[in-house]
């Protein structure tokens, strides 16, 4: 049974879909979380790019234990040394450093000839090798590069130091039997490739990001690039979910698996939804939801009598929990702690104390608690900001023949003001309170609610993104009352631009 790589680039590439950017806390907090998954190397970011991303590599590299942390760096001495100087006090690094080969690339992009490409990639991989042990490489537009220059650059840069050499389908363009078949050309035809890994980073342009990566792995690859939720790039990169219970689910015909705990998959894929804003849509594979939903009569009948009849993946085996928590307003701290662990949680008695006063809280709303509530409970610690806004107190009247107030009283730093305020509608009444309380001047650009969990009494859950000033923020909250949780978001958001100014 091989064992294929798992090379996480969410927190770089994934990163890079639009309004997809994150903080350096959120991505540290997310790096954790991959760190739990059991990922092999994390693509922490892109040094050179900024100052932030510098310091979340940095910071990655020196607090997450487990997986290689590695920062992507162009064929550029400023790129690698730069990459270097983020990734130094990591014990595990990796420079992954690329140069485009396709003709289409190199002549209308880069203006150089193969023959500088080549030269430039062979430099540029010496110099990464002579900081870290472990160097890999991107041919970028691989699959739209000629095979026998392909093959002259991989072993080439393998001569070089290259333990990793990455084949990607950056525009993905590339169907899984043409895709499969340059795999194996590679590993037929370059003489060293035995001395490196064959990675892919496959592209989703043509929806075939997965079936390629699983292609490629059928071919010889040891090594699969991907992000939680298949976040990326214009249609997003290939799904680390998708291939990772493809593997595990197929083990008979792949021979091959990966070291991913799939129990945290869930968790992973709530936390990306979380911090970057993007929702999963219901019907994505393996995190959607109605991923394990099913409503034909057959089906139900089928899984009655056997749930493998139309269940080919056990929800348990990705971290989905049906059962309801036997816990309400009169249950204890310590029931309440070990329902936490049971759930992965481990929190400080600070942090316990502070989750469990909102359990209380929303026990007092909710008739029935279910672990989804408990984790979203537990997920508001993810978006949490220094408070220069909190609310106090919120009324609203609204209904057919009313117009839409909104009481809103909000503590400013140490003061307490209130504001009272008409809109089209009972969220556009709070909003324009807080806003009056604030003196904020934000621009709405997406209001997102959703029921956690089914029922009347569901908790709800509000995602919004603010701009002002050039600056853009996500906001998030999540109460029984769904206009409260627009306020918490909304605040929450505010609080971000806030300490962004600051």
């Amino acid at each position: 049974m091989r064992i294929i790589r798992i090379f996480d680039t969410t927190l770089r590439d994934g990163e890079q879909s639009p309004g997809a950017s994150m903080n350096v806390q959120e991505k540290l907090t997310l790096a954790k979380q991959l760190a739990k998954l059991g990922v092999d190397i994390i693509e922490a970011g892109f040094a050179f790019s900024s100052p932030g991303d510098f310091e979340a590599i940095k910071i990655i590299g020196s607090e997450v234990e487990g997986p290689i942390i590695c920062s992507l760096a162009r064929a550029k001495e400023e790129d690698i040394q730069r990459a270097w100087e983020a990734l130094k006090d990591a014990p595990k690094r990796r420079i992954h450093t690329f140069h485009s080969t396709s003709d289409i690339h190199l002549k209308y992009q880069f203006r150089v000839s193969r023959e500088d490409a080549l030269k430039r990639s062979v430099e540029m991989v010496k110099l990464a090798r002579s900081l870290v042990e472990d160097v890999e490489f991107s041919p970028m537009d691989a699959t739209r590069t000629d095979i026998n220059y392909l093959c002259e650059v991989v072993e080439a840069v393998i001569e070089a130091g290259a333990s990793t050499v990455n084949i990607p389908d950056t525009v993905g363009y590339s169907i899984p039997v043409e895709f499969g078949a340059m795999i194996k050309a590679i590993h037929d035809r370059v003489k060293n490739i035995n001395e490196a890994v064959i990675s892919v980073h496959c592209h989703n342009d043509l929806g075939l990001a997965v079936a390629n990566s699983l292609s490629a792995v059928l071919n010889g690859a040891g090594q699969i690039e991907c992000t939680i939720n298949g976040i990326g790039e214009r249609a997003g990169n290939c799904s680390m979910e998708e291939v990772v219970m493809a593997l595990r689910t197929r083990r008979d015909l792949f021979h091959a698996d990966t070291r991913i705990n799939t129990e945290e998959i869930i968790r992973g894929s709530r936390l990306v939804t979380k911090i970057t804003g993007i929702s999963v849509q219901p019907n994505k594979a393996i995190v959607g939801a109605n991923a394990f939903a099913h409503e034909s009569g057959i089906h139900q009948d089928g899984l009655l009598k056997e749930k493998s009849t139309y269940e080919i993946i056990r929800p348990e085996s990705i971290g989905l929990y049906s059962t309801k928590l036997v816990l309400g307003k009169h249950s204890g701290r310590h029931a309440f702690k070990t329902r936490l662990k049971e759930l992965g949680y481990v929190l400080t008695d600070e942090e316990l104390n502070k989750t469990f006063e909102r359990f209380k809280r929303l026990a007092d709303q909710k008739k029935d608690i279910f672990d989804e509530d408990i984790e979203a409970l537990i997920s508001e610690d993810v978006t949490k900001v220094p408070e220069v806004y909190s609310l106090v107190d919120l009324y609203i009247v609204s209904g057919l023949n009313q117009k839409p107030t909104a009481a809103v009283k909000l503590k400013v730093g140490e003061n307490i003001i209130d504001r009272l305020e008409h809109g089209d509608g009972p969220v556009d009444a709070t909003y324009k309170a807080i806003a009056s309380i604030t003196n904020t001047k934000s621009r709405l650009l997406k209001f997102e609610v959703k029921g956690i969990t089914g029922g009347t009494d569901a908790l709800g859950e509000v995602i919004v993104s603010l701009e002002e000033e050039g600056r853009t923020v996500r906001g998030h909250g999540a109460d029984t009352d769904i206009i409260v949780a627009s306020a918490k978001a909304y605040i929450n958001a505010l609080n971000k631009l806030e300490a962004r100014r600051r």
